[in-house]
């Protein structure tokens, strides 16, 4: 069968009609944050045996808002990760339907019983370890979620959207995990810890 050259043209992006909007840099804002204060560094480590099928989401919202308080800042940043590559730190809508449904399409991605490269221990030679499983997926897996979040915090509190929520995402199997809540920015005036 002959092979069949399709040519699509685009039309270019110019300065009149840009590929996607450009957004005035005049633009009000819808909110201001200001704080003066000392600047805070504070950081908590957590372990969490995880549990259940695979992928698995674990809520860690209101664990992270506890640690923002702890650290007492008014005004900065919240980074949430994980040390791992088979299991991520997403933010999304704790709805349990829609948790099924997004394992559902990561297991599509990414399917325990596919083949992988990584999983052949007769070949692979570099990172391995006692016991080592077999968890190809829950790294193709991981490509699409990430390790880490980075958040605002306004008014001492994460700014989350109404439905949003942090959770931790085993990938690969039920086992102990560690994740790290680090909050930047400036203190309170009032507030000398």
């Amino acid at each position: 069968m002959p092979a069949i050259t399709l040519l699509v043209e685009c039309p270019a992006a110019t300065e009149e009609s840009p590929a996607a909007p450009v957004i005035s840099p005049a633009s009000p804002p819808v909110e201001v944050a200001r704080a003066t204060g000392d600047f805070a560094v504070h950081g908590e480590t957590f372990s969490l045996v995880t549990g259940g099928d695979t992928p698995a989401y674990h809520d860690l919202t209101e664990l992270v808002r506890a640690v923002v308080a702890r650290a007492g800042v008014a005004a900065g940043t919240l980074l949430v990760s994980t040390r791992h590559t088979t299991c991520a730190v997403v933010v999304q809508e704790h709805e349990p339907l829609l948790l099924r449904d997004m394992a559902d399409r990561l297991r599509r991605y990414a399917g325990a019983h596919e083949d992988y490269r990584h999983n052949d221990f007769a070949v692979r030679t570099v990172n391995m370890c006692d016991g080592e499983c077999a968890n190809g997926h829950a790294h193709c897996q991981h490509l699409l979620l990430g390790a880490a979040v980075t958040l605002p915090v306004l008014d001492g509190r994460p700014v989350l959207g109404l439905w949003q929520r942090v959770f931790l995402v085993e990938l690969d199997r039920p086992r102990l995990r560690h994740y790290s809540v680090q909050v930047m920015g400036v203190r309170d005036g009032d507030d000398r810890r």
